[in-house]
């Protein structure tokens, strides 16, 4: 692996940077699982339509994914990086206009933009992690980024629960924060632009004539001509659905389980603890005791019987399986991504640009999960069984994750 990182530098000071940004972009989706009750009670939204706001955060993904690629070979990982934060502000400032006008389709708009920030953000530190050291410990670089990110799921309804009551929205609660987090935002953007932040490049990546790359990846024309990739696509997409219904529908879970209690938004820290204790796992595990690709099955299984755990369950036990889901989704982020991106070569930007519009399942997961709750329930406002019955969308990302860890990477060894 051909990596520019100096001596002088090594790989800590540069991953510390880079988990900082893994924290930005954590807070990002942390903000939209906090909005989902908020703008739903402020604009008397359905389940479905309430959705919508993590629809429009992710939607981006797949729009700008793959200008994301094109960017990053432009301009570079760094600099790129600069850009998404100062997008990313651009959104965040666009709230005030929303709150100002009380307008849903305003507010959509703005979490569009801050969506394509977090596209390009996720194109260009992801890939950068796993090309940074060795790809059998690429899992625990990851594991270590995804602590950073989780936490920060955590910390942003915390954040935003200062200036929001749960119980009596008011959009123009909402400009304060969001004004403190455009100036934040900002702040970043330029810090990274002077950041001891070295340029990595993988093995054949600036290679046009594909030589010195793997034999795989030798006389490829396309990126659609790597198996293993595209389904790396659909596992991670499946992937951030499943991962993202826990913090977008806990709230609303937690409502119809415990009813109205205070502080709500408190139960969110049970998806960031499953995380986080996951990663931890994996930092102390990967590869030391356990390969990341057994990790992916093993987990993807663990995944499958916790979902079952929360369907089947009684209501008030079946809530706190929600931790053991998010413990089963840790380690799937880092040990797919660099099955998906191994061999790629000269390729590797463009297949880290496809690997961040899988990304778009963060919408479209738990879009379904909302029809489903509105299709089944037979009373105005959903009951706790009606959310255990959508719970049952993530059966079958959990069976496709499964394949992809015990056979469908290896499409690439197959002749």
């Amino acid at each position: 692996m051909n990596n520019s990182t100096n001596k002088k530098t090594g790989t800590v000071i540069p991953l510390m940077i880079v988990g900082v940004m893994f924290f930005v972009i954590g807070f990002g989706i942390g903000i939209s699982g906090f909005l989902i009750p908020a703008l739903k009670s402020a604009f008397n939204l359905t389940t479905a339509q309430s959705y919508l706001v993590t629809a429009a955060i992710f939607s981006a993904f797949v729009i700008f994914g793959r200008p994301t690629g094109w960017v990053i070979k432009k301009i570079g990982y760094r600099k790129s990086m600069v850009l998404a934060f100062f997008i990313m502000a651009l959104g965040m400032l666009m709230f005030v206009p929303s709150s100002n006008a009380v307008s849903f389709p305003l507010f959509l708009l703005a979490l569009f933009v801050g969506g394509i920030g977090n596209t390009l953000l996720q194109g260009a530190v992801n890939p950068y992690v796993t090309i940074l050291g060795p790809l059998d410990t690429a899992a625990v670089r990851m594991s270590l980024m995804g602590i950073m990110n989780k936490l920060a799921w955590w910390i942003a309804p915390v954040f935003l629960g200062i200036f929001i009551d749960l119980k009596d929205v008011q959009v123009a609660d909402i400009i304060l924060p969001f004004y403190i987090v455009t100036g934040i935002l900002v702040v970043l953007g330029i810090s990274i632009y002077f950041a001891p932040l070295p340029e990595v490049k993988a093995e054949g990546e600036d290679d046009e004539s594909g030589a010195g790359e793997s034999s795989y990846a030798a006389g490829k024309t396309s990126i659609l001509q790597f198996p293993h990739l595209i389904l790396g696509v659909i596992a991670l997409f499946l992937y951030v659905g499943i991962e993202t219904l826990p913090m977008a529908s806990i709230i609303d879970f937690a409502r119809a389980t415990f009813g109205d209690v205070a502080n709500l938004e408190s139960y969110a820290k049970f998806v960031t603890l499953g995380l986080v204790l996951g990663y931890v796992f994996g930092v102390i595990t990967i590869p030391r005791f356990i390969s990341q690709t057994k990790a992916l099955i093993s987990f993807a299984i663990l995944g499958i019987i916790s979902s079952l755990l929360l369907i089947y369950f009684p209501p008030k036990y079946a809530f706190y399986a929600i931790l053991l889901i998010s413990f089963s989704n840790s380690l799937m982020w880092p040990a797919i991504w660099p099955l998906a991106i191994k061999d790629l070569g000269r390729f590797t930007k463009a297949g880290a640009s496809m690997l961040v519009m899988a990304i778009v399942g963060g919408a479209v997961i738990p879009l379904i999960f909302g029809v489903i709750v509105d299709t089944v329930k037979t009373t105005e406002v959903a009951i706790v069984s009606d959310y255990q019955s959508a719970y049952w969308v993530l059966i079958p990302c959990y069976l496709f994750i499964l394949y992809f860890a015990i056979s469908g990477y290896k499409v690439r060894t197959k002749k």
